[in-house]
């Protein structure tokens, strides 16, 4: 395998929110416009500069990347659609490093939105995969819900974690929304209460599953010196990997990609896992924080469980986890809830956190998952951000 060239070069900055809205009736094409427009008067950077643009939406469907650079104004000499939902952000980010890297474009709008009406989320779960639908289906099992329950359910069955393992996940994460004024759940969350929540598909329970709403998040990507000389706080790219339909062999999912990955990860970054001020994992159920505390390194496999059970995963614990409250309780819109990850990591970087700041943070390990079929998701990635000299 060839060894991959570094991001050496690359800065990240402008992380920008939209805020969520629980149901709206402006479609995808609005949301993205409006985070375009707060890069821009955030960036102080002319909207004709934005030379490269990535997109990643669910409802933008049947338009594309293309169609927006119309409907923007745009005229990108470099251009990405990437509808990998919660794999997203960080392989948004990939890309447009090396398009930086090789000239093909010099600032880069990487953007995620999706809308989100009655009904919309059905639909979209009916056209998100007819593969996985029509193995499914057919079975009385659709959505989300049911698969990662059948996942949920094999990861306790082999390494006898409980629901008050996942609840711990959950409950921290709410802490930190509190925090979060963009965030859509502002009542504080008690392990009783997420114990007691009613079942949705055994063995999850209400507060397993995130809040689909509306909404979008996106970041700029160039070349350090151009973000110094724009006078941008910003963050380097110490490394970043994407695996996919990693362990295709596995029956039920309990490993990711990441594990496939992990070294060259921390190789790029000359540093390892115990090196890592605060982690940002996709997180559209607490089993699959777990499997990424584990297969990015920081405990072994089956050892989820005994970490969570040891460790404060609040921002101001000892090991700092989706410090924005993640997309169980910050909200998920869409494919934005691939980019939350990165807007967040950028924020505690830079020193826009406010009250959820992790303190002295200098590197922030960002990690996507998704494209869900009927047992395992297809898509994984992680990047090590590190602050700014």
């Amino acid at each position: 395998m060839s060894r991959r060239q570094s991001y050496d070069g690359v800065a990240v900055a402008v992380p920008v929110t939209v805020p969520y809205r629980r149901y709206s009736t402006k479609g995808a094409h609005w949301f993205i416009g409006a985070a375009l427009d707060a890069l821009v008067e955030r960036s102080g950077i002319a909207k004709d500069r934005i030379d490269g643009l990535t997109v990643s939406s669910f409802s933008l469907a049947p338009d594309t990347a293309v169609g927006v650079t119309q409907h923007l104004g745009l005229s990108p000499r470099w251009l990405d659609h990437i509808p990998t939902g919660g794999a997203s952000g960080v392989m948004a980010l990939r890309r447009a490093a090396r398009a930086v890297q090789a000239g093909d474009a010099d600032i880069v709008a990487c953007i995620a939105a999706d809308a989100n009406h009655v009904e919309s989320f059905r639909q979209m779960l009916g056209g998100f995969s007819h593969f996985a639908r029509d193995a499914s289906y057919p079975y009385g099992s659709g959505g989300p819900n049911s698969i990662f329950a059948f996942i949920t359910a094999r990861y306790m069955n082999t390494y006898g974690a409980t629901r008050e393992d996942f609840g711990r996940i959950c409950v921290a994460q709410r802490e930190n929304a509190l925090k979060n004024p963009g965030a859509v759940f502002k009542v504080p969350l008690t392990m009783a209460q997420y114990l007691d929540a009613r079942p949705i598909s055994d063995p999850i329970h209400l507060f397993d599953c995130v809040m689909p709403c509306a909404g979008a998040e996106a970041f700029l990507v160039m070349r350090d010196e151009q973000a110094r000389d724009l006078g941008l706080a910003h963050v380097v790219v110490r490394g970043a990997i994407e695996r996919h339909n990693a362990y295709a062999e596995d029956p039920v999912l309990l490993r990711g990609g990441w594990l496939r990955d992990r070294d060259e990860l921390y190789a790029q970054a000359g540093v390892r896992p115990e090196a890592i001020d605060f982690l940002q994992p996709y997180d559209d159920y607490p089993v699959v924080v777990m499997l990424q505390f584990e297969d990015l390194g920081f405990c072994e496999k089956g050892e989820g469980p005994a970490f969570v059970r040891s460790r404060s995963l609040t921002f101001d614990g000892d090991f700092p986890t989706n410090t924005s409250g993640g997309q169980l309780s910050a909200g998920q819109a869409g494919c934005a809830g691939g980019f939350l990850g990165m807007t967040e990591a950028i924020r505690q970087l830079t020193d826009e956190a406010g009250q959820r700041a992790v303190a002295d943070a200098r590197l922030g390990l960002v990690s996507g998952f998704g494209m869900v079929t009927y047992d395992r998701c297809l898509c994984t990635g992680a990047v090590i951000l590190g602050r700014s000299s």
